[in-house]
């Protein structure tokens, strides 16, 4: 767990009514925060708390200070806070301002074929773009609409389960995949995310824990010895993705520990994934077992657990806005698939790829965003043939940070923060020309073969929001520093 920082702020909505409050804000180590205060902290810039949403309905305009410094000199005085200058139309952003700005940041070569799209955070209005309506290769940045559909189709309190049921005798137990892939069976000590431990909100579901209910239950009913089946039914359609390499994800499967990584320890996107996912849990399920002094009689086989089987023990993942936080963050390929066939049990359509893919576009576009040119094959980003145009990522942004969705805010606390968490850690360095951007820039990276996009929020100048979609393809090996540079120069910008 991070340390919680004390915010003080002054926001103000459109109607003028201003805000002054300090709230503590625990920051997870997916970089979220307390989504139910609806306010978002990026992190820490030179001893500051950056943050870069504000609570729903109201546009930040200032920053904090950490609530527990570190040891040191004492810091100087918070600066004190007050609203923007001026709501008056002279201080929006506007396209003459956004293209003065940026000069010719978006003709750089390094870029090769850039598509992009910048809106107004708090109205959606799009201020400037080039091909905005233009679909491209979104890679990564398809996690947004997996995030965003799953956010308004399922309830903010669902989780998981993974459970143990009774077989057709009392010697015979059925493990029951529920979908969930971040299941561990690893000691909570030892879990990782990102490198940073786990708190009581982002602790994946136990196997170990799982394996005590079941050995309890089970010695309870004078049972020592017993058959072990493991049933995968809930997924349909093929196990691997057609872009797999066996590192950025590997088989899916409705039963997973760690992911189906060949080291359960490793915690970044891009070990080495086991062949058989779900053989590899209930074989780990079994050792679990013997050491709670049950024996498994036999290697574990895989078959479906009787209708309405009386459960013996049942785990659950941490709820839905931590899942979608910890995907984004870390931009994790296995947990985007899992969480895009919830959305497709939710939305009636088969739990595979595919059907993932059309349960996300169907939902999207239920919220009233236009999907003219969008086309979704998987939930993650990895198949090449997915489409989208940068506007409607500008859109899907703007409709998380909108007052009237607030279930939606873990899309943009799960956003990476620029060169502090995830995949944006490394990223918008003063070697790089774009430092002005490390610690305010949120953003989803995305990357395949000849694209990388970035698609995120910026809190510019004045304090207002801004939301941007940066589309390439063809670029050089610069492609990344060139990107950065345009998105942080809306860091300086109050683009009048």
């Amino acid at each position: 767990m991070r340390e919680p920082f004390g915010i003080s702020m002054v926001t103000s909505n459109s109607n003028g009514a201003s805000k002054v409050g300090t709230d503590r804000i625990p920051v997870s180590p997916t970089g979220g925060s307390a989504v139910e205060r609806g306010w978002a902290v990026a992190g820490t810039r030179r001893g500051r708390a950056v943050v870069v949403a504000a609570a729903a309905g109201f546009t930040l305009v200032a920053q904090g200070t950490p609530a527990h410094p570190q040891a040191g000199p004492a810091p100087a005085a918070p600066p004190v806070l007050q609203p923007a200058a001026s709501t008056g139309a002279d201080a929006l952003p506007s396209t003459a301002g956004l293209q003065a700005a940026l000069g010719q940041l978006t003709q750089d070569k390094a870029l090769g074929t850039l598509t992009y799209a910048i809106a107004d955070g708090s109205t959606g209005k799009l201020l400037l773009g080039s091909g905005e309506g233009t679909p491209a290769t979104p890679a990564s940045t398809t996690k947004l609409a997996t995030s965003v559909a799953a956010l308004s189709l399922l309830p903010a309190d669902t989780r998981i389960t993974t459970k143990v049921v009774q077989g057709a005798t009392p010697a015979d137990i059925v493990l029951v995949g529920g979908g969930d892939p971040t299941l561990t069976g690893l000691p909570q000590d030892q879990i990782r995310i990102g490198g940073l431990p786990v708190d009581s909100e982002t602790a994946p579901a136990s196997l170990i824990d799982l394996a005590k209910q079941t050995a309890t239950a089970l010695k309870a009913a004078g049972t020592g010895t017993v058959h072990l089946s493991y049933d995968t039914s809930l997924y349909t359609g093929a196990a691997a993705h057609k872009n797999n390499d066996g590192t950025n994800i590997g088989p899916m499967s409705a039963l997973m520990s760690d992911e189906g990584r060949n080291n359960p320890a490793d915690d970044v996107e891009g070990p080495v994934r086991v062949p058989d996912p779900a053989a590899q849990a209930a074989g780990r399920f079994a050792d679990l077992l013997g050491a709670q002094g049950v024996k498994v009689d036999g290697k574990p086989k895989e078959g479906p657990a009787p209708a309405g089987a009386a459960a013996l023990g049942r785990v659950q993942s941490p709820t839905l806005p931590r899942l979608v936080e910890r995907l984004l963050t870390h931009s994790d390929n296995t947990l985007a698939e899992a969480v895009g066939r919830q959305v497709a049990l939710a939305a009636h359509q088969p739990a595979s790829y595919e059907g993932a893919g059309a349960a996300v576009s169907q939902t999207v576009g239920q919220l009233g965003i236009p999907l003219p040119g969008v086309s979704l094959n998987d939930a993650s980003g990895l198949n090449p043939h997915n489409a989208i145009p940068p506007l409607v990522l500008a859109d899907l942004l703007a409709l998380a940070a909108a007052p009237d969705h607030p279930q939606l805010r873990p899309v943009l606390t799960g956003l990476p923060i620029a060169g502090l968490t995830g995949t944006l850690d490394k990223r918008f360095t003063a070697a790089q020309g774009s430092a002005d951007g490390a610690g305010v820039v949120r953003a989803k990276t995305g990357t395949l073969s000849g694209v990388n996009t970035l698609a995120g929020t910026v809190v510019d100048a004045d304090g207002r929001l801004l939301v941007f979609a940066l589309m390439t393809k063809g670029g050089t090996g610069d492609t990344r520093a060139a990107v950065d540079r345009i998105v942080a120069k809306l860091v300086s910008c109050g683009c009048h």
